[in-house]
């Protein structure tokens, strides 16, 4: 009984830390970070800016923007720009804080604490998810989660966030804006 007890009580503990972990990055005005990527054939850095479920990135290679529903993908290379309404999966390798939206279906969680942080670890209940699992690590005292690795069916990606500030963004930060990139060939991939 006293096993149960506790396993059932680290699942509330770890969703309750998820929730301010949430609160924490969703500032109704946004935020901004650097990360590092890593994993498979990826190995990138950059920044990201994220209000909401909107969030634009940018790497030495390309630039990402996505307004909730639609993704425009700058390839600096190519000077093109793909447009595409990107799967689950696809954000979440996107933006390292798209488990905010994730953990509350389809999860099951645990929490441990290390080195100052919380981690948490979650399961997909559901075969389908194509993140399989979880692992987030959040600071104790701010809630900001530094780490996020993921585990899809090729393996682990590692996302390092860093530098996390409040912002002012406005919604058109978020809109790909072909003004700014006059050469730039557009292709619709909806």
């Amino acid at each position: 009984m006293m096993l149960l007890m506790t396993v059932a009580s680290y699942g509330q503990t770890a969703k309750q830390v998820l929730d301010k972990a949430a609160t924490a990055v969703s500032h109704k005005s946004g935020i901004t970070a650097s990360f590092n990527l890593k994993g498979g054939q990826m190995n990138d850095k950059g920044t990201i800016s994220i209000k909401g479920q909107k969030f634009r990135a940018t790497t030495p290679d390309a630039i990402i923007w996505f307004d909730g529903k639609t993704q425009w993908t700058y390839l600096k290379k190519n000077d093109e720009v793909n447009v595409s309404s990107p799967k689950e999966s696809e954000l979440q390798n996107l933006n390292p804080y798209n488990f905010i939206y994730l953990y509350k279906k389809g999860y099951n969680s645990t929490l441990t604490k290390e080195n100052g942080n919380y981690v948490v670890h979650l399961t997909a209940t559901n075969p389908r998810l194509t993140a399989r699992e979880m692992f987030i690590t959040i600071n104790l005292k701010t809630y900001i989660p530094s780490q996020i690795r993921v585990k899809h069916k090729k393996g682990w990606n590692t996302i390092d966030v860093y530098n996390v500030k409040k912002a002012n963004l406005s919604d058109a930060e978020f809109h790909f804006n072909s003004k700014d990139f006059p050469q730039a060939e557009v292709i619709d991939l909806r």
